[in-house]
Protein backbone atom coordinates (compact mmCIF):
# COMPACT_ATOMS: atom_id res chain seq x y z
CA UNK A 1 0.00 0.00 0.00
CA UNK A 2 1.17 3.30 -1.07
CA UNK A 3 1.01 7.09 0.76
CA UNK A 4 -0.10 9.18 -1.91
CA UNK A 5 -0.28 13.30 -1.61
CA UNK A 6 -2.61 15.03 -3.33
CA UNK A 7 -2.95 18.89 -4.11
CA UNK A 8 -6.43 19.72 -5.64
CA UNK A 9 -8.00 16.79 -4.73
CA UNK A 10 -11.37 18.16 -3.68
CA UNK A 11 -11.89 19.70 -7.09
CA UNK A 12 -13.76 17.82 -10.37
CA UNK A 13 -10.88 15.55 -11.55
CA UNK A 14 -9.39 15.16 -7.55
CA UNK A 15 -12.32 13.90 -6.24
CA UNK A 16 -12.72 10.95 -9.00
CA UNK A 17 -9.05 10.20 -8.66
CA UNK A 18 -9.67 10.12 -4.73
CA UNK A 19 -12.13 7.35 -5.11
CA UNK A 20 -10.03 5.58 -8.04
CA UNK A 21 -7.27 5.17 -5.39
CA UNK A 22 -9.04 4.74 -2.69
CA UNK A 23 -10.84 1.59 -4.59
CA UNK A 24 -7.26 0.58 -5.87
CA UNK A 25 -6.19 0.35 -1.72
CA UNK A 26 -3.94 3.15 -1.61
CA UNK A 27 -3.76 5.44 1.24
CA UNK A 28 -4.29 9.44 0.12
CA UNK A 29 -3.60 12.25 2.19
CA UNK A 30 -5.70 15.51 0.65
CA UNK A 31 -4.59 18.62 1.01
CA UNK A 32 -6.59 21.77 0.93
CA UNK A 33 -7.35 25.24 2.57
CA UNK A 34 -10.56 24.40 4.63
CA UNK A 35 -11.56 20.86 5.47
CA UNK A 36 -15.11 22.05 4.41
CA UNK A 37 -13.83 22.06 0.82
CA UNK A 38 -12.97 18.08 1.44
CA UNK A 39 -16.95 16.68 2.49
CA UNK A 40 -17.25 14.91 -0.60
CA UNK A 41 -14.20 12.85 -0.04
CA UNK A 42 -14.03 12.69 3.83
CA UNK A 43 -16.39 9.62 3.80
CA UNK A 44 -13.72 7.38 1.50
CA UNK A 45 -11.88 5.19 4.27
CA UNK A 46 -8.85 6.11 3.07
CA UNK A 47 -8.61 9.51 2.62
CA UNK A 48 -7.29 11.84 4.91
CA UNK A 49 -8.05 15.74 4.28
CA UNK A 50 -6.19 18.03 6.42
CA UNK A 51 -5.26 21.82 6.39
CA UNK A 52 -2.86 22.90 4.41
CA UNK A 53 -1.86 26.31 2.60
CA UNK A 54 0.24 24.85 0.30
CA UNK A 55 2.04 28.03 -0.71
CA UNK A 56 3.97 27.80 2.46
CA UNK A 57 6.73 25.67 1.23
CA UNK A 58 7.91 24.62 4.65
CA UNK A 59 4.50 23.51 5.91
CA UNK A 60 3.89 21.07 3.00
CA UNK A 61 7.45 19.90 3.19
CA UNK A 62 6.63 18.79 6.84
CA UNK A 63 3.28 17.44 5.65
CA UNK A 64 4.85 15.35 2.73
CA UNK A 65 7.03 13.67 4.53
CA UNK A 66 6.25 10.08 4.48
CA UNK A 67 4.69 9.86 1.26
CA UNK A 68 5.57 7.83 -1.56
CA UNK A 69 3.96 10.18 -4.03
CA UNK A 70 2.55 13.71 -4.84
CA UNK A 71 0.00 14.34 -7.18
CA UNK A 72 -0.44 18.17 -8.88
CA UNK A 73 -4.07 18.99 -10.33
CA UNK A 74 -4.05 22.24 -8.66
CA UNK A 75 -5.06 24.79 -11.77
CA UNK A 76 -6.87 27.84 -12.66
CA UNK A 77 -8.84 28.55 -15.93
CA UNK A 78 -9.38 32.56 -15.45
CA UNK A 79 -7.58 35.00 -13.88
CA UNK A 80 -4.56 37.89 -14.54
CA UNK A 81 -1.29 37.04 -15.63
CA UNK A 82 0.33 37.19 -11.95
CA UNK A 83 -2.43 34.85 -10.84
CA UNK A 84 -1.72 32.16 -13.52
CA UNK A 85 2.08 32.45 -13.00
CA UNK A 86 1.56 32.03 -9.05
CA UNK A 87 -0.70 29.15 -9.95
CA UNK A 88 1.12 27.27 -12.73
CA UNK A 89 4.54 28.20 -12.05
CA UNK A 90 5.70 29.61 -8.67
CA UNK A 91 3.11 26.88 -6.90
CA UNK A 92 5.24 23.80 -8.44
CA UNK A 93 8.39 25.14 -8.31
CA UNK A 94 7.28 25.56 -4.56
CA UNK A 95 5.84 21.66 -4.68
CA UNK A 96 9.14 20.65 -6.07
CA UNK A 97 11.53 21.83 -3.40
CA UNK A 98 9.08 20.87 -0.85
CA UNK A 99 8.88 16.91 -2.62
CA UNK A 100 12.73 17.11 -2.59
CA UNK A 101 13.54 18.67 1.04
CA UNK A 102 10.71 15.51 2.34
CA UNK A 103 12.30 12.63 0.24
CA UNK A 104 9.52 12.32 -2.40
CA UNK A 105 10.25 11.66 -5.92
CA UNK A 106 7.79 10.18 -7.27
CA UNK A 107 5.98 13.06 -9.08
CA UNK A 108 2.74 13.09 -11.27
CA UNK A 109 1.81 16.65 -12.86
CA UNK A 110 -1.44 17.16 -14.93
CA UNK A 111 -0.73 19.38 -17.33
CA UNK A 112 -3.06 20.47 -20.71
CA UNK A 113 -3.15 19.50 -24.14
CA UNK A 114 -1.79 22.28 -26.72
CA UNK A 115 0.63 23.94 -23.69
CA UNK A 116 3.49 25.67 -25.39
CA UNK A 117 5.45 28.77 -23.96
CA UNK A 118 4.68 30.75 -27.25
CA UNK A 119 0.88 29.44 -27.18
CA UNK A 120 -1.44 32.07 -27.71
CA UNK A 121 -3.07 32.20 -24.12
CA UNK A 122 -2.07 33.08 -20.78
CA UNK A 123 -3.21 29.47 -19.43
CA UNK A 124 -1.61 27.50 -21.85
CA UNK A 125 1.75 29.68 -21.90
CA UNK A 126 2.07 28.93 -17.76
CA UNK A 127 1.28 25.72 -18.06
CA UNK A 128 3.72 25.01 -20.07
CA UNK A 129 6.37 27.16 -18.20
CA UNK A 130 4.95 24.68 -14.93
CA UNK A 131 5.31 21.68 -16.88
CA UNK A 132 8.95 22.42 -17.49
CA UNK A 133 9.85 23.13 -13.98
CA UNK A 134 9.18 19.67 -13.67
CA UNK A 135 10.32 18.15 -16.57
CA UNK A 136 13.68 19.64 -16.08
CA UNK A 137 13.71 18.26 -12.26
CA UNK A 138 13.33 14.92 -14.32
CA UNK A 139 15.82 15.47 -16.80
CA UNK A 140 18.38 16.21 -13.63
CA UNK A 141 17.54 13.36 -11.91
CA UNK A 142 15.94 14.99 -9.31
CA UNK A 143 12.47 13.18 -9.40
CA UNK A 144 10.50 10.44 -11.02
CA UNK A 145 7.60 12.21 -13.36
CA UNK A 146 4.76 11.46 -14.99
CA UNK A 147 2.79 13.68 -16.91
CA UNK A 148 -1.01 14.25 -18.13
CA UNK A 149 -1.93 16.50 -20.46
CA UNK A 150 -5.56 16.11 -20.67
CA UNK A 151 -8.01 17.79 -23.34
CA UNK A 152 -11.01 19.29 -21.80
CA UNK A 153 -12.79 16.77 -19.66
CA UNK A 154 -16.14 15.97 -19.28
CA UNK A 155 -18.35 13.92 -16.53
CA UNK A 156 -21.39 13.75 -14.12
CA UNK A 157 -20.69 17.19 -11.91
CA UNK A 158 -18.73 18.99 -14.84
CA UNK A 159 -18.96 22.45 -15.74
CA UNK A 160 -18.47 21.68 -19.15
CA UNK A 161 -21.22 19.83 -20.86
CA UNK A 162 -23.79 20.65 -18.32
CA UNK A 163 -23.52 24.29 -18.99
CA UNK A 164 -23.93 23.99 -22.25
CA UNK A 165 -27.31 21.56 -21.57
CA UNK A 166 -28.42 24.24 -19.28
CA UNK A 167 -28.16 27.03 -21.76
CA UNK A 168 -29.43 25.02 -24.27
CA UNK A 169 -32.69 24.81 -22.09
CA UNK A 170 -33.11 28.17 -22.09
CA UNK A 171 -31.70 30.07 -25.26
CA UNK A 172 -34.04 29.13 -28.69
CA UNK A 173 -30.48 29.63 -30.08
CA UNK A 174 -27.00 29.04 -29.02
CA UNK A 175 -24.43 32.23 -29.80
CA UNK A 176 -21.20 30.91 -29.51
CA UNK A 177 -17.42 32.22 -30.23
CA UNK A 178 -14.88 30.21 -31.62
CA UNK A 179 -17.37 27.31 -32.91
CA UNK A 180 -15.40 25.63 -35.14
CA UNK A 181 -12.21 24.71 -32.47
CA UNK A 182 -11.55 21.09 -32.11
CA UNK A 183 -11.42 19.40 -28.86
CA UNK A 184 -11.06 15.74 -27.97
CA UNK A 185 -13.16 15.33 -24.92
CA UNK A 186 -11.96 13.13 -22.33
CA UNK A 187 -13.85 11.16 -19.21
CA UNK A 188 -13.03 12.48 -16.09
CA UNK A 189 -13.03 8.41 -14.85
CA UNK A 190 -11.12 7.55 -17.43
CA UNK A 191 -8.39 10.42 -16.40
CA UNK A 192 -8.34 9.45 -13.10
CA UNK A 193 -8.30 5.85 -13.55
CA UNK A 194 -4.94 6.45 -15.69
CA UNK A 195 -3.39 8.10 -13.10
CA UNK A 196 -4.39 5.24 -10.24
CA UNK A 197 -2.45 3.19 -12.79
CA UNK A 198 0.92 5.49 -13.25
CA UNK A 199 0.76 5.72 -9.39
CA UNK A 200 -0.07 1.98 -8.48
CA UNK A 201 -0.85 -0.57 -11.19
CA UNK A 202 1.06 -2.84 -12.82
CA UNK A 203 2.27 0.08 -15.81
CA UNK A 204 3.74 2.41 -12.75
CA UNK A 205 7.37 1.49 -13.80
CA UNK A 206 6.81 1.79 -17.50
CA UNK A 207 5.03 5.19 -16.87
CA UNK A 208 8.01 6.67 -15.25
CA UNK A 209 9.26 9.83 -17.45
CA UNK A 210 6.49 9.33 -19.94
CA UNK A 211 3.96 12.04 -20.85
CA UNK A 212 0.55 10.91 -21.90
CA UNK A 213 -2.06 12.50 -23.75
CA UNK A 214 -5.36 12.02 -22.01
CA UNK A 215 -8.27 12.28 -25.08
CA UNK A 216 -11.10 10.72 -25.77
CA UNK A 217 -12.05 8.40 -28.86
CA UNK A 218 -14.39 11.15 -30.96
CA UNK A 219 -12.99 14.50 -31.87
CA UNK A 220 -15.86 17.50 -31.78
CA UNK A 221 -16.12 21.10 -32.91
CA UNK A 222 -17.15 23.01 -29.85
CA UNK A 223 -20.22 24.34 -31.69
CA UNK A 224 -20.80 20.25 -32.42
CA UNK A 225 -20.66 19.55 -28.71
CA UNK A 226 -22.72 22.83 -27.34
CA UNK A 227 -25.76 20.74 -29.59
CA UNK A 228 -25.06 17.50 -28.65
CA UNK A 229 -25.31 18.60 -25.03
CA UNK A 230 -28.87 20.06 -26.08
CA UNK A 231 -29.63 16.65 -27.98
CA UNK A 232 -28.19 14.61 -24.74
CA UNK A 233 -30.18 16.83 -22.15
CA UNK A 234 -33.48 15.92 -24.44
CA UNK A 235 -33.56 19.52 -25.69
CA UNK A 236 -36.48 20.47 -28.65
CA UNK A 237 -37.19 16.32 -28.36
CA UNK A 238 -33.78 15.43 -28.42
CA UNK A 239 -32.31 17.30 -31.65
CA UNK A 240 -31.26 20.37 -29.31
CA UNK A 241 -30.85 23.74 -30.56
CA UNK A 242 -29.15 25.44 -33.09
CA UNK A 243 -26.15 26.75 -32.92
CA UNK A 244 -25.02 30.61 -34.03
CA UNK A 245 -21.07 30.97 -34.59
CA UNK A 246 -19.79 34.34 -33.58
CA UNK A 247 -17.54 36.16 -35.70
CA UNK A 248 -14.67 36.47 -33.58
CA UNK A 249 -14.83 40.44 -32.78
CA UNK A 250 -18.40 39.87 -31.35
CA UNK A 251 -17.12 36.43 -29.32
CA UNK A 252 -14.23 38.51 -27.87
CA UNK A 253 -16.96 41.11 -26.59
CA UNK A 254 -19.07 38.67 -25.74
CA UNK A 255 -16.07 37.36 -23.31
CA UNK A 256 -15.02 40.55 -22.10
CA UNK A 257 -18.90 41.20 -21.01
CA UNK A 258 -18.84 38.10 -19.29
CA UNK A 259 -15.71 38.90 -17.28
CA UNK A 260 -17.52 41.31 -16.08
CA UNK A 261 -20.39 39.61 -14.24
CA UNK A 262 -19.90 38.65 -10.96
CA UNK A 263 -18.47 35.20 -9.82
CA UNK A 264 -16.33 33.05 -12.20
CA UNK A 265 -16.77 33.98 -15.88
CA UNK A 266 -18.82 31.13 -18.60
CA UNK A 267 -16.13 32.40 -20.65
CA UNK A 268 -13.19 35.09 -20.92
CA UNK A 269 -11.26 36.09 -23.11
CA UNK A 270 -7.90 34.25 -22.52
CA UNK A 271 -10.16 31.17 -22.90
CA UNK A 272 -10.98 32.19 -26.60
CA UNK A 273 -7.31 32.50 -27.02
CA UNK A 274 -6.70 28.82 -25.90
CA UNK A 275 -9.29 27.61 -28.38
CA UNK A 276 -7.37 28.97 -31.19
CA UNK A 277 -5.77 25.88 -30.29
CA UNK A 278 -7.01 22.92 -31.11
CA UNK A 279 -7.30 20.82 -28.21
CA UNK A 280 -6.40 17.08 -29.41
CA UNK A 281 -3.98 14.66 -29.37
CA UNK A 282 -0.93 14.67 -31.52
CA UNK A 283 -0.30 11.60 -31.09
CA UNK A 284 3.69 12.49 -30.18
CA UNK A 285 3.01 10.94 -27.25
CA UNK A 286 1.29 7.82 -25.37
CA UNK A 287 -2.44 7.72 -24.89
CA UNK A 288 -4.79 6.27 -22.17
CA UNK A 289 -4.47 3.34 -24.23
CA UNK A 290 -1.08 2.48 -22.90
CA UNK A 291 -2.49 2.31 -19.76
CA UNK A 292 -4.93 -0.67 -20.42
CA UNK A 293 -7.71 1.95 -20.99
CA UNK A 294 -10.14 2.21 -23.94
CA UNK A 295 -11.58 5.55 -23.61
CA UNK A 296 -15.29 6.36 -23.38
CA UNK A 297 -16.64 9.07 -25.59
CA UNK A 298 -19.28 11.67 -24.22
CA UNK A 299 -21.90 10.12 -27.10
CA UNK A 300 -22.21 6.90 -24.70
CA UNK A 301 -21.49 8.78 -21.07
CA UNK A 302 -22.83 12.19 -20.93
CA UNK A 303 -26.65 11.31 -21.77
CA UNK A 304 -27.07 9.48 -18.57
CA UNK A 305 -26.00 12.75 -16.58
CA UNK A 306 -27.54 15.10 -18.77
CA UNK A 307 -30.87 13.47 -18.88
CA UNK A 308 -31.82 12.40 -22.10
CA UNK A 309 -30.93 8.35 -22.21
CA UNK A 310 -31.03 7.60 -26.37
CA UNK A 311 -30.47 4.44 -27.56
CA UNK A 312 -26.44 4.42 -26.79
CA UNK A 313 -26.77 5.63 -23.25
CA UNK A 314 -24.83 3.41 -21.01
CA UNK A 315 -23.59 0.74 -23.39
CA UNK A 316 -20.03 2.56 -22.87
CA UNK A 317 -20.05 1.48 -19.14
CA UNK A 318 -21.09 -2.08 -20.25
CA UNK A 319 -18.21 -2.09 -22.57
CA UNK A 320 -15.60 -0.96 -19.94
CA UNK A 321 -16.75 -3.67 -17.76
CA UNK A 322 -16.09 -6.31 -19.93
CA UNK A 323 -13.17 -5.13 -21.86
CA UNK A 324 -10.99 -2.95 -19.21
CA UNK A 325 -8.63 -4.83 -17.18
Amino acid sequence: MNKIFVLGGTGFVGRHLCEQLNRAGQRITVATRRLVNAQAIQSLPLVTPIEVDVFDEAQLARQLAGHDAVVNLIAILHGSEEAFERTHVELPERILRAARKAGVRRVIHVSALGVAVDAPSRYLRSKARGEAVFRNAAAAGLIDLTVFRPSVIFGADDRFLNLFAELQRKLPVMPLARAQARLQPVWVEDVALGMTRAISGPQSRESLGQIYEAAGPEVYTLGELARAAGAWAGVNEGRGRPVLPLPDALGWLQAALLELLPGEPLMSRDNLDSLKVDNVATGAFLGLEALGIRPAPPSGIAPGYLGHRGPRSGLDLVRRRVDTP
